[in-house]
């Protein structure tokens, strides 16, 4: 049941009023962006503009507090509206019922950028003149919880691990790089860098989950290093409950950045054996395999993928950690839930170097119930990071363009929804997909990563695709509200 009462607005007098004032001025205010219908802010009468200034008394310092304090059955509002007025709201909902709004800000406070000079910050390897956006380096622990973003803790307060306790915020994504805290300065160009892995010890002793990942770089943190790291690390589990080990990715843009190489075909097989036999010791230990290799390992070393089994339930999959595993498991399941028949088609996939040979199988897996479909996998190499950068999520559009054109394409051309901002249709570059279907004269259609979603764009009609991907879009967009 919801229950709320407009109480009306707050009119007071005399000193009683300036004072009231002064203390609402000192408060931070959240402009609300948008109502979700049939929600309860829809039917609190809040509309876009509208000011959500304190709950319960309390001011909401940034989407933390807010979520925090919306945990409850009873709340009270204080809104301003757009003609200045000051509303206080009673509302009784469910517990963790949401009120369903969005505000300008998602998180409700200023962004924190990252205070470190990583030695392998992809950042600082961009090309010039991109979109400013592009150059922001974040270092928020808030956006770790929203967004599973991975964090330095350098730029985390003791205050801040004091609230992520408070409010035992989980699970936390620490971006750990080394155990070694000399080498962790080092690899981070910040004299603090050692120190902040004491802050993991407090989220560990107060029970907030945690996952980790190393960014592992050729002859500074591999080898012994990691092995050290790897064992530190160990320590933390289960409440550190998985570890993701990555390539440096290096593009062409290295000029005067610390000279870190390319890891071999043998220096994979190495890292994976590490890998491997730690994944053994803890799973004899705490049940879970704990440390994960990213796929562009087992691609180097040419060693097939890990058994579904062994990915914990995928909890690294955006650090690249049993996504083309998931893929062909979905893609399997997709394909066995239809009876097949005998449609023509020719379909052609754009793809980067990494996913290419997967993505070739999982077009055989959906040719096994439909043999007259035929399909393609172009491989597109990246010219504009460089050659090194394999995955399809930097391609631009411009690569897309000057290796599409030209080619036979067939009846649609499939390209993964990765390559494009987040809600999007728009590269890296700023070439729309819309740019790109009129410059290569073919619609596009854009997969969503779900093994099902490439069923669906293989074989159902272009419209019904762009229906469902519309309708994803939909649901994911409300992320401030809570509810995604």
């Amino acid at each position: 049941m919801i229950f709320h009462q407009r109480i009306g607005m707050i009119v007071l007098s005399g000193a009683l009023c300036a004072l009231q004032e002064r203390i609402y001025m000192k408060k931070k205010k959240h402009v609300i962006s948008r109502v979700l219908p049939g929600s309860i802010g829809e039917e609190l009468e809040l509309e876009p503009g509208d000011i959500l200034a304190e709950i319960n008394h309390q001011p909401v310092e940034d989407v933390f507090d807010y979520r925090y304090l919306l945990n409850d059955e009873y709340i009270e509002l204080l809104i301003e509206k757009a003609n200045g007025e000051l509303w206080e709201l009673e509302v009784e909902k469910d517990y963790d019922e949401d009120l369903g709004i969005e505000f300008e800000n998602g998180l409700m406070d200023d962004y924190r950028s990252c205070s470190n000079h990583c030695m392998f910050c992809f950042i600082d390897q961009m090309p010039p003149g991109m979109r400013e956006t592009l150059y922001f380096k974040d270092d928020d622990s808030r956006l770790s919880f929203l967004q599973g973003n991975y964090v330095t803790l350098t730029n985390m307060s003791q205050e801040d691990i004091d609230r992520v306790i408070k409010y035992h915020l989980s699970p936390i994504n620490v971006s750990f790089q080394a155990m070694n805290p000399e080498l962790r300065c080092k690899m981070l160009h910040n004299r603090f860098a050692g120190d902040a892995l004491r802050k993991v010890d407090r989220l560990y002793e107060a029970g907030i989950t945690m996952n980790g990942q190393i960014v592992l770089c050729k002859g500074v943190n591999d080898g012994k290093e990691l092995e050290y790291s790897l064992q530190k690390m160990s320590e933390y589990a289960p409440v550190l409950q998985s570890v993701s080990v990555v390539p440096v990715g290096l593009t062409k843009f290295r000029d005067g950045l610390y000279p870190l190489e390319p890891f071999t075909k043998e220096d994979a097989k190495a890292v994976l054996e590490q890998i491997h036999r730690w994944q053994k010791i803890m799973y004899e230990k705490h049940g879970i395999h704990f440390i994960h290799a990213s796929d562009e390992w087992y691609i180097l070393a040419g060693e097939k993928l890990p058994e579904e089994e062994r990915y914990d339930g995928y909890l690294q999959l955006e650090n690249g950690v049993g996504m083309l595993r998931l893929l062909d498991t979905e893609v399997r399941q997709a394909v066995a839930e239809r009876t097949g028949d005998d449609r023509r088609l020719a379909v052609t996939v754009a793809t980067g170097r990494l996913a290419a040979l997967y993505i070739e199988k999982c077009l055989e897996t959906i040719q096994e119930k439909y043999p007259n479909i035929t399909s393609r996998v172009i491989t597109i190499t990246n010219h504009f990071f460089g050659e090194k950068i394999t995955v399809s999520g930097l391609i631009t559009g411009q690569d897309l363009i000057e290796q599409l054109s030209g080619q036979e394409l067939g009846d649609r051309l499939l390209i993964p929804c990765n390559m494009l901002r987040s809600g999007e249709d728009v590269f890296l570059d700023d070439v729309t997909v819309t740019e790109l279907s009129e410059k290569i004269g073919k619609e596009i259609i854009v997969v969503d990563p779900a093994g099902a979603d490439l069923v669906s764009a293989v074989l159902d009609p272009v419209e019904h695709k762009k229906q469902i991907r519309r309708q994803m879009y939909e649901q994911t967009g409300s992320c401030n509200s809570g509810k995604a």
